[in-house]
């Protein structure tokens, strides 16, 4: 089973690189990218979990609405992106519910930071995807984190995947540094192994961020971009569907 999710937010990430991006930019970049994710999945008939911001799904109701009318997850990626209280594990679910008019059962913060696992049960979640299970030098260290899905503080975690042994991350810098096809082979690889794939992206991805002077990035994280990240997700999705994998939201999978 393969597990696509995409984290819709404002996209705040050029400031950590010292650009100036305003709110209408950050949002609207996420609107198109969350279209052109919306069209590809809707392309090859498969469904995903959108791990959103209240922020967000504020200023983007049509998106919300395409989502939901689809037939993917929403599930919550707290209320704002660049900052968290314990209340808003609470707050953005009530929030995204009224919004979406559905139930809310998934969290994952913002940029897989560590979060208390007895708040987000207490908040009324089923299950948390903060996890990214390897090193990012920077950002954190969860080698001794399980791999596969296990159950703490009484709700499900959903590591994201990383490969068998060496712990290589499949998450999206890894989708747009490696050569497609290698990165297809440890997608699949990880898939037999575990009986599901659990990988992450943002819509932002899907602009192309090579102009340095407006978004400052790192030739790693501008890579692949725009087009070329659509072609690849198109690209991915068909050749696992021809290989009959099956595709499914967090919530589905977990009640299976």
């Amino acid at each position: 089973m393969i597990l696509l999710s995409f984290d819709i937010e404002e996209f705040d990430m050029p400031l950590e690189y010292g650009k100036e991006i305003s709110f209408q930019d950050q949002i609207s970049i996420s609107i198109n990218g969350t279209n052109h994710i919306l069209d590809i999945l809707e392309k090859h008939r498969v469904k995903a979990t959108f791990f959103s911001t209240v922020v967000f799904a504020q200023n983007a109701p049509d998106i919300i609405k395409r989502i939901i009318k689809s037939g993917h997850e929403l599930a919550s990626h707290g209320y704002f992106h660049s900052a968290f209280e314990p209340e808003h594990l609470a707050s953005s679910r009530n929030e995204l519910q009224m919004i979406s008019s559905k139930e809310i059962t998934g969290f994952r913060m913002p940029r897989m930071k560590s979060v208390d696992e007895n708040e987000v049960r207490k908040a009324g979640y089923l299950y948390n995807s903060s996890i990214n299970p390897t090193w990012l030098p920077g950002r954190y260290n969860n080698l001794n984190r399980p791999r596969n899905k296990f159950k703490e503080a009484g709700i499900w975690q959903i590591p994201a995947s990383v490969s068998p042994i060496l712990r290589f991350p499949l998450f999206w810098l890894s989708f747009h540094n490696l050569p497609i096809k290698i990165y297809q082979w440890l997608a699949e690889r990880t898939l037999k192994k575990d009986g599901y794939l659990n990988i992450y992206f943002h819509p932002w991805e899907f602009t192309d961020l090579e102009d340095k002077n407006r978004f400052g990035f790192p030739v790693y994280l501008s890579k692949n971009s725009g087009i070329k990240m659509i072609e690849r997700m198109d690209s991915f999705i068909s050749d696992f569907k021809r290989k009959n994998y099956q595709f499914s939201t967090i919530s589905d999978f977990l009640k299976n």
